[in-house]
């Protein structure tokens, strides 16, 4: 069970993130020689970004949004008009999920988490969302939307993209994980997502420019 001390946000925090280090089971899903993983960012931030789970330089380095596609939200939030401290960043699971076996090593590439293990962690992200009070959460993915959502909420990310939803009493836009963009770097790709964020900006009151409003439009 979570328990919160008597205390500010960072007292609060801090106890959090404690609780998830060392708790036995996620401990115990960790991959070994790596770090557990949480959330990391401005506690008084209005927007929460949630990913589903740590990928393999998260757990190295155990802070989420690290790798390329972290270090693509990056920029993109810096194309928000924020820096990355501004926001805070969260994952589903604290572990990154592990592949069976094969001829005692780890087999390459990754799965996503399961329904167990969505549901063992969530308290944590609950309590990261009560701490922060965010005015909104964007997940990044079809697999942070199923764990936010439910698993069999939706068939295709499309069906749910785009549009806001409601997790833990909070607004929820769900939207690509940058990954997407690696993998598709054409114009239209990018301005789906930045479509997104765009609603993102203008539900958490940010100004938006006719700048940021023409990015990634074909000339």
């Amino acid at each position: 069970m979570i328990t919160f001390p008597a205390g500010d946000k960072a007292v609060r925090w801090q106890s959090l993130r404690e609780q998830a280090l060392n708790d036995a089971t996620c401990r115990g899903n960790v991959t070994p020689g790596m770090k557990l993983v949480f959330g990391v960012g401005s506690l008084d931030s209005k927007i929460m970004f949630v990913s589903e789970a740590p990928g393999p330089e998260e757990e190295a380095q155990g802070e989420p949004f690290v790798g390329p596609a972290g270090q693509l939200l990056t920029r993109m939030i810096q194309a928000m008009g924020m820096q990355r401290a501004d926001v805070y960043l969260a994952s589903i699971l604290s572990w990154r999920p592990q592949l069976p076996q094969v001829n005692g090593r780890e087999a390459e590439g990754s799965r996503p988490p399961s329904e167990d293990e969505v549901r063992y962690c969530l308290p944590y992200l609950r309590a990261q969302i009560e701490v922060v009070n965010p005015d909104l959460l964007v997940a990044l993915g079809s697999n942070a939307a199923q764990g936010l959502l439910g698993f069999k909420s939706f068939k295709a990310l499309g069906d749910v993209r785009g549009k806001w939803h409601e997790f833990a009493g909070k607004p929820l836009m769900v939207t690509y994980h940058p990954n997407y963009i690696l993998r598709n770097q054409s114009n239209r790709s990018k301005r789906m997502i930045w479509d997104d964020f765009l609603k993102v900006m203008e539900r958490a009151a940010l100004p938006v420019t006719e700048k940021q409003r023409g990015f990634f439009l074909e000339k």
